[in-house]
């Protein structure tokens, strides 16, 4: 059985995340709710202050991150090229996507709780600008200012409105851009919205430019100020309640405030470098040629390319990005490689299920006989833990390599329609030629799936059930019609495998994902001398 192993380290590394968010929100909750440079400051605002700023810290943490797992070209590297990177962190770079959207999700909630916290802030500095407070906070909404920077109250004038400062501030401007933007971005990545509006997910995903632009300036206001220090000092505690002493006797000069230095732009400068050279990568290689070998249009609306790029070399377990300028200039589609690295071109395997590849379907199936396919821009490859395997292994394994481990092949394939077996079974016709030449038949063992049939197909089966290759495939392997039960084969496989690690590897739904997950955990034997299961799932 295939021996790679699945870590269950994401959970740790989600513990690891969530601790030092954790750790981030209560240590400036503490320092803004408990620091004597914030005591005037907290009079005003209450527990409002930390309840923004803490909320702030973990915003800037998690738009450090926010770019690094889409950074896909980095990642490629990290995960296939560097050998001190171990199993247990190419798994965790697998997660990619899953940590990019948790990521996000925290963003999110943090910008509500930080949006809220500051709208009653701002209310109550209009409120204790208006006098409706106690003398205190009355007197340090007031004080004069020297140069219009040592103000507290960021409200100046009795005329300036929450709303009018909102929308005439630095802070204020800059954090309605951000969060608008945030919103559009969150409500376009539906899973709706991304399977049926890909386009649409596509653009309002690329106001992140925007976001960033907006998070970095958005310090600049300096709006949450704390006391600075003066000669001779002012003691808060002693001079709270000696307001009309300030600046009359020695031990209480009249406080002066400052806002805090900007501090998001030193969090997100370094991922923000990263992600402008991965876009420059990735424009580069859009600009090299791409020829075609070989266009192929299944009866059942899949395409073959058959690509060659100068330069290109693929590993196995890797996909590509298209990009077809005559659908449009801006949009990127990943397609897992159906090649083996031991062929001299790539191949992928397009079936239509959306604008984009049925667009590109139509502009295909209008082209003359031997015609060049339209010009297509390839970004790639990049590192997934299922693609193109069976293949690799078929090669490695009929010609000795010694680094191949791998032993026999469990493969199930379903599908819902007929037509969609169309494209592989050529592969499998080949496969199960070359292995009955070589008598290497127990090597692959394959079972095919039709989850879906109507009546006249069922007539036409039936007719046929004497025949010695399926009538779906042509196989010898007769397929299978509804779904398989997975106890039954987990459980066929341990038996034959009583003293291996089986690696599982699924390229499907999620609900299929968390069955076999848990499949992998059941049938996994206590005892670590016998049968391992370990659950791998493709992801882009």
């Amino acid at each position: 059985p295939a021996v790679w192993v699945m870590t269950s380290s994401w959970l740790d590394l989600q513990v690891v995340w969530m601790a030092i968010n954790i750790f981030l929100f209560l240590w400036f909750y503490f320092f803004y709710d408990l620091g004597d440079q914030f005591f005037y400051t907290r009079h005003i605002l209450g527990s409002a202050l930390a309840w923004a700023r803490a909320p702030a810290a973990v915003l800037n943490f998690n738009c450090l991150l926010i770019l690094l797992p889409v950074c896909r070209n980095l990642l490629s590297l990290i995960r296939g090229s560097f050998m001190c990177c171990g199993r247990t962190m190419r798994k965790q770079l697998d997660k990619n996507i899953s940590f990019h959207k948790l990521v996000a999700y925290m963003i999110g909630l943090m910008t509500a709780v930080h949006t809220i916290a500051h709208f009653l802030n701002v209310e109550w500095y209009y409120n204790s600008r208006l006098g409706k407070y106690d003398d205190l906070s009355m007197a340090l909404s007031s004080l004069d200012d020297s140069g219009n920077t040592t103000f507290l109250n960021p409200i100046r004038s009795t005329t300036t409105t929450p709303t009018l400062l909102v929308f005439t501030s630095v802070a204020g401007i800059t954090g309605v851009i951000i969060t608008l933007s945030l919103i559009l971005i969150i409500t376009s990545s539906m899973e709706v919205i991304r399977r049926s509006y890909f386009e649409v997910f596509w653009f309002t995903h690329h106001l992140f430019i925007v976001f960033f632009a907006g998070l970095v300036i958005h310090g600049a206001g300096r709006i949450v100020r704390s006391q600075t220090t003066t000669n001779p000092l002012h003691n808060a505690t002693f001079c709270k309640d000696r307001i009309d002493d300030w600046g009359k006797i020695q031990e209480c000069p009249v406080p002066q405030f400052a806002g805090g230095f900007p501090q998001t732009w030193m969090w997100v400068i370094g991922p923000m470098i990263l992600y402008v050279c991965e876009r420059l990568l990735r424009f580069i290689r859009y600009m090299q040629t791409v020829k075609y070998r070989k266009i192929v249009i299944r009866p059942s609306k899949v395409l073959e390319l058959q690509l060659v790029k100068n330069g290109f070399k693929m590993d196995v377990g890797q996909y590509v990005f298209l990009n077809c300028p005559a659908i449009s200039q801006l949009e990127w589609h990943p397609f897992t490689m159906t090649s083996a690295p031991e062929e001299d071109f790539f191949s992928v395997h397009i079936r239509s299920v959306g604008d984009w590849t049925q667009k590109l379907i139509s502009i295909v199936e209008q082209l003359p006989e031997g015609a060049e396919g339209p010009k297509m821009g390839v970004d790639g490859p990049f590192v997934t833990p299922f693609a193109s395997i069976l293949k690799s292994i078929w090669y490695k394994f009929k010609d000795s390599n010694p680094k191949l481990r791998t032993r026999k092949i469990y493969f199930y394939w379903l599908c819902r329609e007929t037509h969609a077996f169309e494209w592989f079974a050529d592969l499998l016709q080949l496969l199960e030629r070359e292995m009955e030449e070589r008598g290497m038949g127990s090597f692959l063992t394959y079972k095919l799936y039709l989850t879906g049939w109507d009546q006249s197909h069922a007539n036409h089966v039936m007719v046929h059930a004497d025949a010695d290759t399926d009538v779906v495939t042509g196989l010898k392997q007769k397929t299978n019609y509804g779904r398989p039960n997975w106890d039954k084969e987990f459980e066929q496989v341990r038996k034959e495998n009583p003293t291996s690690v089986v690696g599982t590897f699924l390229c499907g739904p999620a609900v299929l994902a968390t069955v076999l997950s848990k499949k992998c955990v059941k049938y996994t034997d206590v005892d670590p001398r016998k049968t391992k299961f370990y659950f791998n799932k493709e992801n882009f």
